[in-house]
């Protein structure tokens, strides 16, 4: 099995890994149903509806899909047929004899059939689910049918839709909708009984790494679950000794097992296999789950490494860290919220390492699983965040509040995550100053995510009004490098912005401080527009360049007027690339930095 740690970019759940799986990301049939008149009619049992072709795992408003219409169509139907061919390549009856079928994501309520079989209901468009579909396989048949109907109201504010628009084209910070599947669907043969979910968590101090296991049912009899977990580099395991090799018996579907690591209780020589931007330390691990008559057999890998705060500052293995991040969209002209291709989201990664960031704050998406990877392998911080919805209701708050459980859940394995940030700029609770519901509401999922993953620091509401943070986030697009200074260059204005109104105007916090004990950290700022290309009609940025010259002398005097500051402990810069009407981007739409990258690396490092 290859190792984990060390696999191309591909596979499209990196932390979990079989050998044998099948992507059906392809041309499928695809239809409108602005109606709404599938259900009735029975769409999931007719091939004769889907007479368009859509390209998977690209939306219908994006040219990549092969469609690229952008208007308002709640309703759509997919028809994806499996050849035998799939199911080998899959590994059924080889790997298993289960056949799961996989979505990474569909916007925003799906459901699944198969040969006319319901098989799934899933509801939240960023989060990945599964079907079991082996009983609806007809065995005689010369192929499956997959037929998925997809459901998102482009007009339904208690969505949470991020930067997704809910007029008919692009205004503002907002960028073009995407519809039903826009993430990778897979195909993976598994035994009845397997491993389902896998979860690590180190503890330093103790020389331990927590895997928490949820198996697919409980065992009817007791199963053997064994974990190795391998030294970096290992030839081979069976003349490379294991860092840890763990077996018991597991009669419950879940467990949750403390894996001791001898040699890092060796305070002299723990620091060499840490996880961090200066040495993206990754550690593969094999877990086995065997009965008398069934072995399922997964790689995963795993960072050993702690974030928290403490004493004003934010701590990287219990060490001070200055993060440089830049606000990433995710968003690209031809594929909209979904990369171009597995391959993008390596260089997505590899662009914002050179240009000098160690840090990256995924905003308003959850982004694909296998750009974690790459910023667990290159060693970038994320500060995972997620869509918001646009209203207040109980609606809005059951629908934010179960899709980020279920993120949280699905990603918070991953190294490179160090902050979670579930509301950004008071988006969905507009009168928290005034509405102590809305209050609650910010501290409510505050502290749903520090029980869901008690190993992160939590933005209660980046930017302004915070209600339970362990950071003190701050939004400023103010574009003179004197003013910065000013607001930023003393403790005693920095704590009266805290107390009182901040940069943007608006409240920093709607609880009331009494004392600045957490770390600050500037978490939008820049915002510079600088047009290389062609000039959009309706371009904006915070501020404007007029050329190459005056761009790079404005990044200049904001970022040395920021990183002066000796009381932030870290920064976000907006943007990495142009986004439609945006054009604030380091770089343009197609990934081109605006100045040469040494150039920018140089001043986003804070270099001469």
């Amino acid at each position: 099995m290859t190792a984990a740690s060390t696999q191309d970019g591909t596979y499209p759940r990196p932390q979990l890994v079989r050998p044998a799986y099948q992507d059906l990301d392809r041309d499928c049939g695809f239809a409108y149903d602005d109606d709404q008149l599938g259900l009735t009619e029975g769409w999931q049992h007719r091939d004769d509806i889907f007479t368009r072709t859509i390209q998977l795992p690209f939306a219908p408003e994006s040219p990549a899909s092969g469609i690229g219409e952008t208007g308002y169509h709640p309703v759509v139907w997919y028809r994806l047929p499996l050849t035998p061919a799939d199911l080998t390549t899959a590994g059924w009856q080889e790997q298993g004899d289960r056949l799961l079928l996989h979505f990474g994501a569909v916007d925003y309520m799906a459901d699944v059939w198969v040969n006319g079989v319901h098989v799934a209901h899933h509801e939240g468009g960023q989060t990945a689910f599964s079907a079991d579909i082996t009983e609806a396989i007809d065995t005689e048949a010369a192929e499956q049918v997959v037929v998925v109907r997809a459901e998102d109201d482009p007009l339904d504010v208690t969505l949470p839709r991020g930067k997704q628009d809910w007029k008919p084209e692009p205004h503002a910070i907002w960028y073009h909708r995407i519809t039903g599947i826009w993430r990778t669907v897979w195909l993976e043969a598994v035994p009845a009984l397997h491993i389902q979910r896998l979860v690590w968590t180190p503890d330093l101090p103790s020389g331990t790494v927590r895997a928490e296991v949820e198996l697919s049912r409980r065992p009817t009899t007791p199963a053997t679950l064994s974990i190795t977990i391998h030294p970096p580099h290992a030839d081979s395991a069976e003349t490379t000794p294991a860092l840890a090799e763990l077996s018991l018996k597991l009669t419950e579907r879940t467990a949750v097992i403390d894996v001791p690591l001898a040699g890092q209780r060796n305070g002299q020589q723990h620091h060499e296999l840490l996880w961090s931007p200066k040495n993206p330390q990754l550690i593969d691990a094999t877990v086995t789950l065997a009965t008398q008559t069934t072995v399922d057999e997964v790689a995963s890998y795993l960072g050993l490494r702690s974030v928290a705060v403490e004493h004003g500052e934010f701590l990287l293995n219990d060490h001070p860290f200055y993060q440089r991040s830049v606000l990433e969209q995710g968003y690209w002209p031809s594929s909209h919220f979904t990369a171009p291709s597995p391959a993008a989201l390596r260089e997505e990664a590899e662009l914002i390492a050179q240009l000098g960031f160690n840090s990256v704050r995924i905003h308003q998406k959850v982004e694909d699983p296998r750009f974690l990877y790459w910023c667990d392998r290159l060693g970038l911080l994320v500060w995972g965040e997620t869509a918001n919805a646009y209203e207040f209701s109980d609606l809005a708050v059951q629908r934010l509040t179960t899709e980020w459980t279920e993120i949280v859940r699905q990603y918070r394995s991953h190294p490179s995550i160090v902050t979670w940030v579930p509301i950004n700029e008071s988006w969905g609770v507009q009168f928290g100053p005034q509405d102590p519901a809305q209050r609650a509401y910010g501290v409510g999922l505050a502290n749903l995510t520090r029980a869901l993953d008690p190993s992160r620091p939590v933005i209660s509401n980046d930017g302004w009004e915070h209600t339970d943070s362990d950071i003190w986030t701050l939004h400023d697009y103010e574009a003179s490098g004197e003013v910065l200074t000013t607001r930023y260059g003393s403790r005693a204005g920095l704590e009266e912005q805290i107390r009182g109104f901040g940069g943007s105007g608006r409240r920093s916090s709607v609880v009331g401080v009494e004392e600045v004990t957490l770390p600050i950290m500037l978490t939008e700022f820049g915002g510079v527009s600088y047009i290389t290309g062609e000039v959009p009609e309706d371009s904006w940025g915070y501020s404007s360049a007029t050329d190459a010259a005056d761009f790079e002398a404005r990044l200049r005097a904001i970022l040395e007027a920021i990183q002066a500051s000796a009381h932030l402990r870290g920064f976000c810069y907006t943007q990495l690339t142009d986004t439609h009407q945006e054009t604030n981007g380091l770089c343009d739409a197609d990934r081109r930095p605006k100045l040469p990258a040494e150039t920018l690396a140089a001043i986003i490092r804070g270099q001469s």
